[in-house]
């Protein structure tokens, strides 16, 4: 069976691979499409929409004369949605608790605009302690799939891309991923169909995090993160 215990630096995907952001993103949404007077969407099809970042996630449903009204009103409220409807996806916690405990590095690497996730990570789950980088592709030229966003955390963490792997619940991630030389594991529990993940073609497969845990790394020792 493949493994992961070797691998220095896990760098993870946030909205479906980290945490479950549905509930807030959904609601943000269709307020945002109530007060511009567009049709309300159910919870699956805004989910399928998210991994792009917040303005690809309105543009398909609104007129281009509409859009920048839409996304302030959506940030607007989204900032108030995170807080009441985020939460960590099972056993996500535990899994970076356990890695940092062996002395791996962790990273985020998301299409979701910087602000939000700050907010995710160190106000509502109080987490900032249990990664070493958070990076956005708002701060960058590019976005996922785009392997630029993978690239710079590798440099700046000192970690080369047969150390790291690369762990997201979207086809996208996958490609990202690749696109960057690195290891990729497909999680089917966010945006992306199964199916879909598959066709991406991942190095590795787990049903959840828990799962990732067992059958990759439970029987690894703990990684230095210093040659």
């Amino acid at each position: 069976m493949p493994s992961l215990r070797h691998k220095r630096l896990f760098i993870f995907d946030l909205d479906g691979t980290l945490v479950d952001a549905y509930g807030a993103i959904h609601r943000s949404f269709n307020f945002t499409m109530k007060r511009l007077g567009y049709p309300c969407r159910s919870r699956s099809e805004v989910t399928r929409a998210v991994g792009h970042g917040d303005v690809n996630l309105i543009r398909p449903f609104v007129r281009p004369k509409d859009l920048s009204r839409a996304v302030r009103l959506y940030r607007t409220h989204h900032r108030k949605a995170l807080k009441r409807w985020t939460r960590w996806m099972p056993h996500a916690r535990r899994l970076l608790v356990s890695l940092k405990k062996e002395g791996r590095l962790v990273a985020i690497a998301s299409n979701r605009p910087t602000r939000f996730t700050r907010e995710i990570v160190k106000d509502v789950l109080a987490a900032g302690h249990l990664f070493d980088m958070v990076l956005c592709a708002d701060v960058l030229p590019t976005r996922k799939p785009h392997p630029l966003i993978l690239r710079v955390i590798l440099r700046k963490l000192g970690v080369s891309k047969d150390e790291a792997v690369f762990v997201g619940d979207m086809a996208l991630d996958i490609h990202t991923g690749k696109r960057a030389g690195m290891t990729t594991v497909a999680l089917p529990t966010g945006s992306s169909p199964a199916a879909e993940l598959r066709k991406a073609a991942p190095d590795l497969w787990a049903r959840d995090l828990k799962d990732l845990f067992r059958r990759y790394l439970r029987a690894g020792r703990p990684a230095r993160t210093r040659p």
